[in-house]
């Protein structure tokens, strides 16, 4: 009976260590991961705040040593907002620029990227393979078409080059998007009389929310956020973007980095607010699209 006890006994305190040896590791996982996490954070908002922190600065020092502005003023978003810089004088023509871009990159994207032609899974495939060549390669490629077509200085010319890159990777969600919805659906609609395009704007367009959703998000901050095609092909202060006048704050011996952080967060303020109204419609988009197939 006592070798039985003891046996009890050492199998207790071996499964006692065992469990405590189990809980350590738990308590350095996560505490590593809590760490972990904290330094991403930290990293990934240190920019931003630091945008903040000079936009708030009346004189724009991007060189303070302080955690926040001494004498905190916004007088820079004012300054934007008004124009109140010669730096700004075009603001709203180039925001509106920018907007006007946008939405139609996203338009034609979204139109191209759900038409149906004849052998679509060769074309589509040899769109993909734009991805394969840097948009930076193809930039003196398209400005040279768009002087040999006379659209310098034209935002359709940044139009059709950002079509051009968001259509790909529109016509792949789509594909992949639509093999989950049943044909039995179409059959169903069609005997009930339905005719196509009443099939297409009331059951296909509702069940593709998502894909379209994702799609557009993305041509949209696609056209939004891009420079090098814009800094190219527009070169006025009236028909230019907002990131291209952006890169003109940089020309002058003291730049106002006050103004220019001030129009950066306000620039940025948009694709936020859309991203994160979409971002579950976006999300379900691009999971459907990347598993189905």
């Amino acid at each position: 009976m006592s070798t039985i006890a003891a046996d009890a006994r050492l199998a207790t305190r071996a499964s006692s260590r065992a469990h405590s040896s189990e809980r350590l590791r738990r308590y350095l996982r996560n505490l590593g991961t809590l760490v972990l996490s904290t330094v991403i954070v930290v990293w990934t908002l240190a920019p931003l705040y630091n945008m903040v922190l000079i936009s708030l600065e009346p004189e724009g020092d991007v060189f303070t040593d302080h955690i926040w502005p001494r004498v905190p003023s916004v007088e820079s978003f004012w300054g934007v907002l008004t124009q109140g810089h010669w730096y700004l004088e075009h603001f709203w023509r180039q925001f509106a620029n920018s907007l006007y871009i946008g939405l139609m990159v996203t338009f034609f994207a979204l139109l191209f990227g759900r038409l149906r032609i004849r052998h679509g899974w060769l074309v589509s495939n040899a769109a993909l393979l734009t991805y394969v060549i840097p948009a930076s390669f193809l930039a003196i490629p398209f400005y040279r078409i768009m002087q040999n077509y006379g659209l310098a200085n034209n935002p359709w010319s940044v139009i059709a080059a950002l079509v051009a890159f968001a259509t790909p990777y529109a016509i792949f969600v789509f594909q992949e998007y639509g093999r989950s919805i049943p044909i039995e659906v179409d059959e169903s609609a069609r005997i009930d009389g339905a005719s196509p395009p009443q099939i297409y704007l009331r059951i296909y367009l509702p069940l593709m929310a998502p894909a379209l959703v994702a799609v557009g998000t993305y041509a949209l901050l696609l056209a939004w956020n891009e420079y090098l095609y814009q800094f190219l092909l527009l070169s006025s202060k009236s028909s230019m973007t907002v990131p291209v006048a952006l890169a003109q704050f940089l020309s002058s011996d003291q730049s106002p980095w006050n103004y220019m952080m001030a129009t950066a967060i306000i620039y940025a303020a948009p694709p936020v607010a859309i991203y994160y109204a979409f971002r579950r419609r976006m999300t379900a988009g691009l999971t459907m699209g990347g598993v189905k197939g």
